[in-house]
């Protein structure tokens, strides 16, 4: 029995990533809000002259239609809503990495409402944070040019809540008493924080502030912005099970040219 050819219009959403179908066609991966993560065939879009050609950009909202029933649907319409700066600079490459997280975690076809809006939140605040390359260069940035810090921890702490795995910030695993701002802690992946041995075990240890900051989304000192990183990291490796990401080796490759 054939699946049937479900019609579905004017949905909000984002191009995560595209690869050639065909001669004259290609198939995009996108992030809708009310549909998840599904693929698209986007018949003719390698044409010079096609409409779609110059819209299924990156980074950019669209209003998407689509039909079909099977695992790659076809794509019916694609229009820009505008609104969005480009990405450049450093938060382009942020942005690869947004995207990159999302098709290797995000299951296809499952509605994520949540995650979309923090995937957008993220977007925004990396648009206001772009440079152009040609005149800032990543060794020389503005000196008021905010860090993409915080908006890189939020939208990982939001990934892995609506993946399931939320993380325990303000209490110790187990025993559910407050975390102490002035104490270190252990974090174990799927409990939560324990504290730390008072002997070196070789454990990597975090500050209790560094933990309440993560909690409560804020990343103005400068060591929760490296505890922050060295546990996403972390956690992340482990839920990709062995995934390498690829904009994370061109970033570093870029800062150490």
């Amino acid at each position: 029995m054939k699946p049937a050819r479900q019609r579905v219009d004017r949905q909000r959403g984002y191009v995560l990533h595209t690869y050639p179908y065909s001669e004259t066609s290609l198939i995009a991966d996108v992030f809708s809000r009310e549909h998840g993560r599904l693929a698209l065939l986007a018949r003719g879009a390698r044409r010079p002259r096609s409409a779609m050609r110059g819209t299924l950009l990156g980074f950019q909202p669209l209003e998407l239609g689509w039909f079909g029933g099977g695992e790659v649907k076809t794509l019916a319409k694609a229009e820009w809503c505008g609104g969005l700066p480009l990405l450049q600079g450093k938060s382009l490459l942020v942005g690869y990495y947004l995207n990159e997280l999302l098709l290797k975690l995000l299951p296809r076809e499952d509605a994520h409402e949540q995650l979309f809006d923090a995937y957008e939140e993220a977007l925004v605040g990396l648009a206001g944070n772009s440079t152009n390359p040609l005149t800032n260069s990543p060794t020389n940035p503005p000196a008021n040019l905010p860090s993409n810090a915080p908006i890189l921890r939020r939208f990982e702490k939001a990934l892995l809540r609506e993946l399931g795995y939320g993380l325990l910030l303000d209490q110790e695993a187990g025993s559910g008493a407050a975390v102490v701002a002035t104490r270190d802690y252990v974090y174990i992946i799927e409990r939560g924080p324990v504290e730390a041995p008072s002997d070196d075990d070789g454990s990597v240890k975090l500050s209790g502030r560094t933990l309440l900051d993560m909690a409560q989304d804020r990343y103005e000192e400068p060591r929760t912005q490296t505890e922050s990183k060295q546990l996403m990291r972390r956690l992340l490796a482990h839920y990709l099970n062995g995934q390498a990401l690829q904009s994370r080796k061109i970033f570093m490759e870029l800062q150490e040219a």
